[in-house]
């Protein structure tokens, strides 16, 4: 007989509100906006319960949540404190279950399988979780209970905010039936019109079709939303059990700028900048790419993407610099103002990619040099460090779930 897993999703409520909230009180009780301020082209990252009530959400164009919310107060945010407490929620998480994954930096998933005798039973250990995580951070968090991360996720989107919420096993269809197909994860905007198109409105209608159907359908995607249908663990980012690494396919940063420029030094900066950033992730990760691309958007939003695959990967910043620098100049329609720059590294390489004895030396002491600069940024904040082609591009490191130094995921000087 196979033994049923018990799973747990803590993801943070408000998180970067709740932690602006800790540095000045006075928040507290307001609508707040993080992000960004209201006149700049940005989008928001997190808006206070406050907010919103305005429509106000996460990915909405800065200027648009003005307009929704003219009274809110704007902030740029603050990445490091963020990262400091997500840390120190991780903390907490790792006495619970040596099992942790953090799915973002305000979100994690427990495999709490095999714990009881330690912690008690899933709905207890998750009150004593819920009452240490705000006794150490003082941040609130809802906890979601399942026999699989979809159930543990969903149901913890169901316990917000500051709630716990236990799917006990065996009740998984009744739980999913009512609710409709976007509580799903993976099902967005365009996978519910489609959806709605067919009369599937609730994960019951879903649940009532044959697989073969849906997957005729929707081919891959739609037998993962029939697993997904009946509570099982399907598709992307449920394919795996709870702590092993998905293999990433890219590593993208990108800037928009306040107003369009045709500054060259400006322009050279912020690529220089960029490749910081994807580096530090690629070296944060284990990996080397081989191919890089800049992404290019001017004024009128024509976008072009232009890519260079490389004879030997890299994680250095200043060889991705050079080969994006290198694309720019090619493809730049010369005196025409850019709107938005953006660097991608792909195609990686676990190998070091020192073919030549010299060459190789050369590169590891770069790479040696680069980990030291980033493990400073772990302590002291993104931007305690930048390469001098980069600073006239320091714009401030954007507020996102995914940001470098996340914790639980760091991997340095050839570790595994």
């Amino acid at each position: 007989m196979v033994s049923l897993k018990t799973i747990f999703h803590v993801d943070m409520d408000a998180f970067f509100v709740s932690v602006e909230e800790l540095f000045d009180p006075a928040l507290r009780g307001k609508a707040v906006v993080v992000g960004g301020q209201r006149q700049e082209r940005g989008v928001v990252s997190a808006a206070s319960y406050q907010a919103r009530r305005y429509g106000v959400h996460s990915a909405m164009p800065l200027r648009t949540a003005a307009k929704l919310c003219p009274h809110a107060i704007f902030l740029d945010g603050h990445p490091q404190r963020y990262r400091e407490c997500s840390e120190k929620v991780y903390r907490v998480l790792l006495a619970f279950s040596p099992l942790v994954e953090m799915a973002s930096i305000d979100e994690a998933y427990l495999d709490m399988t095999g714990t009881e005798r330690l912690h008690g039973p899933p709905l207890r250990a998750a009150h004593q979780l819920h009452a240490r995580i705000k006794s150490e951070t003082q941040l609130n968090c809802s906890i979601g209970i399942g026999i699989s991360r979809l159930i543990a996720k969903v149901s913890s989107a169901k316990a917000k905010p500051h709630g716990i919420l236990w799917v006990i096993p065996g009740q998984e269809a009744k739980f999913l039936a009512p609710l409709d197909v976007r509580d799903l994860p993976g099902v967005g905007k365009v996978g519910e019109q489609n959806l709605r198109a067919l009369g599937i409105h609730r994960v019951g209608d879903l649940a009532g079709l044959a697989d073969g159907f849906l997957e005729e359908r929707f081919g891959k995607w739609g037998l993962a939303l029939a697993g997904k249908a009946r509570g099982a663990d399907a598709g992307g980012w449920f394919d795996r059990g709870v702590g092993r690494d998905a293999d990433a396919k890219s590593i993208s940063h990108e800037h928009t700028y306040t107003e369009d420029t045709t500054d060259i030094e400006r322009i050279e900066s912020t690529l220089m900048r960029l490749s910081e950033m994807v580096g530090r992730r690629l070296r944060e990760g284990g990996l080397r790419a081989r191919t890089l691309q800049l992404k290019l958007r001017y004024q009128d939003f024509t976008t072009i993407t232009r890519a260079h695959t490389l004879a030997d990967a890299t994680q250095l910043d200043t060889e991705i610099f050079a080969q994006v620098r290198t694309l720019f100049h090619r493809h730049w329609r010369k005196g025409t103002a850019v709107r938005l720059l953006g660097v991608e590294a792909s195609q990686f390489d676990p190998g070091s990619g020192q073919g030549d004895l010299i060459e190789g030396q050369r590169r590891q002491r770069w790479e040696q040099a680069f980990s030291a600069a980033d493990r400073v940024r772990d302590k002291f904040g993104e931007s305690s460090v930048l390469l001098a082609t980069g600073l006239k591009g320091g714009f401030r490191e954007r507020t996102h779930e995914n940001p470098a130094g996340l914790p639980g995921k760091r991997k340095r000087d050839g570790e595994n």
